[in-house]
């Protein structure tokens, strides 16, 4: 179709050429026709370009009923519209002149109808859009563009509010994630179908994703909860969650004693009523009733003949005798327990059958220099080890798998793996007042017992660890200590204007102990690592709940408890106190990136025409990969390529995914769009853990199994990942899943010798020899060099042993990957053959 005609020239071969146009295309004047499109202006208007009185709108097309675009401009001579990049035909428009009462200038307004066939002409190609453009005599002008889309509304959540039963006061988290539509639904939320306001109950609080939260729960909050999702097409209501929000029973005030009665007892007692226990909660526990002797007129047993005050005054002389003999046994033990104390540290207990966990290495060229002799000159160890009674600072060790007790009252000394038994644990915990620090979530919760010779904890296939140094729990102390990961949702860290979550959120405890030197927390990051591109910031938990930032990374001081070594990858805290933390970061200009981990995941089995390929897009970091996977599988979603690792800026522009080259003869998207995009802010922030996107697919036979195309993830003028998918869509590979989540078979709890790759007698003996400074630099700095730990040399000497931290950071390092040979090379270098760490075989052992 030729393009309209615009404003007549005075070049007479111009005029000619769009005059054969006009001709052509049926466009010129029909006089007072409502098809015409062309107009002559008054002189007075001739020399004014057309203004715009109303732009065509975006609209939605519900069900089959065509939408209406209006465009109005004065003064014009023509109005025409484009849909697409092709001209609207003129028997499609309906015109309309007036004159503008104000201004005396002619207004033209041109309307078109849209109709859902023309839409999804282009479908899955591009958005369908229409622009109107306006000419007079002295030039054109072009409207803002309106976008026209099929609106929709799918039936089926993709996650629904599950039930459940809480404490009074406790917090309730409600999830709900709306089914897909356009335009997208508004969510709202009923309790026995009347919806909930949190403008007027601000105890409830609905967030971002569309969850619900409430505060504290009440008994007036128990009720059937359900997300209901709307827009201009339906209205869908999801599955209703019960909660039940019971009472546990608090025991009112003791009564006053009652009078003392004939019997030489009087009474008093409380019941069951503040509050009574009600909806399931549990009982008073405890007396209701209690008895004390007592005297009075009435009891016949009030008047003490002699014979009772000589008795009396025996029991009293014998009671004295009794305690004066108890003081003597105690300062006696006391006096022999602290000989033996003094023995523990260089027994023969803490090398002999020692060796690095997992490493068999072969004896290296210089073995003869590996090897040295055990110190006989020392006092052997006896094979018990007795415990303190002084209890100040101590935890229960009631059932702990460090120490248990001999019939003699010794406690045998255990190394190696911990009895982990998370549900247990958290179960003995509840008792104590710190338990409200640490989550429920047995899972992704490790813990153990540890003394003096320290230990480790470890969360699988997450990354995060916690390395508990010999010498760190001060002698004679034992703590029971936990480690484990925080849920996002569960743990509400405020993030302002640009900050972003980089870390997972770690909690370690219990908080409040005393450690004679500092602990490694290891966890993953999800930055470029460049300081000069991020303003990264330690933050902690207080006892309050609050939040406070305790170090700014890159400007450390050593004189702080807090201390971070930067990696690729991981962050490792030295800190001497326990507690929460995470990494937020503020990005200082627009080259700051995070690393987002890309993973597709499918159906493991299809029977339907429609075929869904979900793309996460995660930060990267192994404890969301570890959720994500976990999900899937109990979803029956299949992991079908490898992950990619985007870096994604701190530039404002979106994320968009396409998907293109499917098999047009076999397969079709449903996408109404030729692309999906994940808004700037939602990945940012950091805080929505599962965020990804659904492409829904359908192929036009059950037969049709092989699918190949081509899925592309990119940010707007920034980095992008393409994955070439080619897989048989009936045959089942979760196999591959193992593959990319390496299983981490390594016991969760480490106590003793065994959680260290460095016997302990050798490191004492590295310690002795490096800490002291050596004129040709044949010290701890060196050693630090070596392993390419220079930065932080005032920090090292800032420790009593610069040589022991270094050791322990090496440790926290090479858990799994250290090569014990290569220290004993640099050791070597160093010339420090004396302290050289053994290797020994199954067989020397």
């Amino acid at each position: 179709m030729p393009l309209p005609p615009g404003p007549f020239v005075r070049c007479g071969f111009n005029a000619a050429l769009l005059l054969l146009g006009l001709v052509l295309a049926g466009f010129t004047s029909t006089g007072g026709s409502e098809h015409a499109a062309t107009a002559a202006l008054p002189a007075a208007f001739s020399d004014m370009l057309p203004r715009f009185l109303v732009e065509p709108e975006d609209e939605y097309i519900v069900k089959n009923k065509p939408v209406t675009l209006t465009c109005r401009s004065t003064p014009a001579t023509q109005i025409y519209f484009k849909c697409n990049g092709d001209w609207v035909h003129q028997d499609d428009h309906l015109i309309e002149h007036s004159v503008d009462p104000a201004t005396a200038m002619p207004v033209m307004q041109v309307t078109i109808e849209i109709t859902r066939q023309q839409v999804e002409k282009i479908f899955g190609l591009d958005e369908y859009w229409c622009q109107c453009v306006a000419w007079s005599t002295t030039g054109t002008q072009k409207s803002q563009k309106a976008y026209i889309r099929i609106a929709y509304l799918r039936k089926n959540f993709e996650e629904e509010p599950q039930g459940t039963e809480v404490a009074l006061d406790q917090e309730v988290l409600l999830r709900c994630h709306p089914p897909e539509g356009v335009p997208q639904a508004e969510v709202e939320w009923q309790r026995n179908e009347d919806v909930l306001d949190p403008v007027s109950d601000p105890n409830f609080f609905i967030t971002s994703e569309h969850n619900l939260v409430i505060r504290k729960a009440r008994l007036l909050d128990t009720g059937n909860y359900t997300c209901v999702a709307k827009n201009i097409v339906a209205r869908r209501k999801s599955n209703s969650a019960t909660v039940l929000v019971y009472v546990d029973g608090g025991w009112s005030e003791w009564s006053k004693w009652s009078a003392c009665g004939a019997d030489c007892s009087m009474w008093r007692s409380r019941e069951c009523s503040q509050p009574s226990p009600g909806t399931g909660g549990k009982d008073c526990q405890g007396l209701d009733l209690q008895s004390i002797n007592c005297t009075s007129e009435q009891c016949p047993q009030t008047v003490s003949g002699a014979e009772d005050v000589a008795l009396y005054v025996g029991m009293v002389a014998v009671a004295l005798c009794l305690t004066l003999l108890l003081i003597v046994v105690v300062l006696v033990y006391r006096r022999k327990k602290e000989g033996l104390d003094a023995d523990v540290a260089d027994s023969s207990i803490l090398t002999t059958g020692f060796q690095p966990m997992g490493i068999k290495p072969s004896k290296p060229e210089n073995s003869h220099l590996l090897t040295i002799q055990p110190d006989l000159t020392t006092t052997s160890y006896q094979g018990t080890l007795r415990s303190r009674h002084d209890t100040t600072g101590k935890f229960s060790m009631t059932n702990g798998p460090l120490l248990d007790p001999l019939p003699n009252g010794s406690h045998t000394l255990h190394n190696g793996k911990l009895n982990s038994d998370p549900a247990e644990f958290v179960s003995r915990l509840s008792t104590q007042t710190y338990f409200k620090t640490l989550p429920r979530d047995v899972a992704n919760t490790s813990y153990g017992t540890f003394n003096f010779l320290g230990g480790r904890l470890t969360i699988p296939n997450t990354g995060i660890s916690l390395l508990i140094p010999p010498e760190a729990i001060p002698r004679g102390k034992i703590y029971e200590i936990y480690l484990t990961v925080q849920r996002k949702e569960d743990l509400r860290l405020p993030l302002a204007g640009c900050q972003t979550l980089l870390s997972p959120i770690v909690s370690c405890g219990p908080p409040g102990v005393v450690l004679s030197r500092p602990v490694i927390l290891s966890m993953d990051h999800c930055f470029d690592a460049c300081l000069d591109n991020w303003a990264v910031r330690l933050k902690k938990q207080n006892y309050e709940g609050a939040w406070e930032d305790v170090l700014l990374m890159g400007e450390e001081l050593v004189s702080e408890p807090y201390y971070c070594q930067l990696e690729a990858e991981t962050c490792r805290l030295f800190t001497e106190q326990l507690g929460t933390f995470a990494l937020v970061g503020e990005s200082l200009h627009m080259g700051a990136a995070k690393r987002l981990r890309l993973v597709l995941f499918s159906d493991a089995y299809c029977s339907t025409l429609e075929y869904n390929i979900r793309v996460y897009c995660m930060d990267d970091t192994q404890d969301v990969f570890k959720e994500v996977m976990q999900m899937e599988r109990q979803l029956g979603g299949r992991l079908i390529d490898e992950p990619h690792v985007l870096l994604f800026k701190d530039s404002y522009h979106n994320l968009r995914l396409s998907i293109h080259d499917m098999p047009q003869a076999h397969w079709r998207s449903k996408l109404l769009a030729g692309y999906q995009e994940i808004p700037f802010y939602h990945i940012w922030n950091g805080s929505q853990r599962y965020l990804h996107c659904t492409f829904t697919l359908e192929r036009l036979s059950l037969s049709t199994c092989e699918l190949t195309c081509q899925l592309c993830v990119w940010q707007l003028e920034g980095e992008g990942q393409s994955f070439a998918l080619d897989f048989n869509i009936a045959k089942d590979t979760r196999a591959l899943d193992a593959e990319f989540l390496l299983m981490d078979s390594n016991a969760t709890a480490l106590a003793g010798p065994s959680a260290f790759q460095i016997p302990y007698l050798i490191r004492q003996k590295i310690c002795s020899s490096l800490d002291a400074p050596c004129p040709n630099g044949a010290d701890w700095r060196m050693l630090a060099q070596r392993l390419k730990l220079e930065r932080h040399m005032s920090f090292f000497a800032s420790k009593a042993s610069p040589t022991s931290v270094i050791l322990d950071l090496w440790e926290a390092q090479h858990f799994h990957s250290g090569n014990i040979n290569q220290l004993a090379t640099v050791m070597a270098d160093i010339g420090k053959q004396e302290a050289m760490i053994f290797l020994v075989s199954d067989g020397e052992c």
